[in-house]
């Protein structure tokens, strides 16, 4: 058992794992009220800004709705997916040699779990409320419909992304 824990356990590890849990709450709380307590569903679109509003989209694909064709028949596979990357990101947030690296990877995988609880809880479907657009010429262009969650997930990425490239950091990396 103790070597179990020696491979789950490093210095941001209780960091990263707060992360993931803030931001899953966050996540699975904003879509529960918006869908039974402000009841989004009835009330079509809400501006909140002039590029900005929530719409309930039920996405059964992936980012930016890829493989929705899928639709449920796809479930079973990105739910192992997604464990199969928790897992993976788990592994690194053990080994993380900064605060940056754990909370950006408690993010990703705060996003991830948040999302999948939606796959199991809402028929396959992500729940995505938040749309960016803009009016280009007349024409009503999307850009993005999305959630805390999977704001959570490029947030993360991007912190990796920039503690990869910083220049105390670049002489680290393998």
């Amino acid at each position: 058992m103790r070597d179990l824990l020696s491979h789950v356990r490093g210095p941001f590890t209780a960091l990263g794992l707060g992360t993931a849990l803030i931001v899953c709450v966050l996540d699975q709380a904003s879509k529960l009220w918006l869908l039974y307590g402000f009841d989004l569903a009835d009330r079509g679109r809400v501006a909140l800004a002039r590029v900005v509003e929530l719409v309930l989209v039920r996405n059964y694909g992936i980012s930016y709705g890829w493989f929705q064709w899928l639709g449920g028949s796809a479930l079973w596979a990105l739910l192992v997916l997604t464990l199969v990357a928790v897992v993976f990101l788990l592994t690194w947030l053990a080994r993380a040699g900064s605060r940056l690296s754990g909370v950006a990877l408690g993010l990703i995988v705060g996003g991830a779990i948040g999302n999948a609880i939606d796959r199991l809880t809402q028929g396959g479907a992500v729940i995505d409320f938040i749309r960016l657009h803009a009016t280009i010429g007349g024409v009503d262009r999307d850009w993005y419909v999305f959630n805390l969650a999977d704001a959570a997930i490029v947030a993360g990425v991007v912190g990796l992304l920039y503690e990869s490239v910083r220049p105390d950091r670049a002489a680290k990396v393998p």
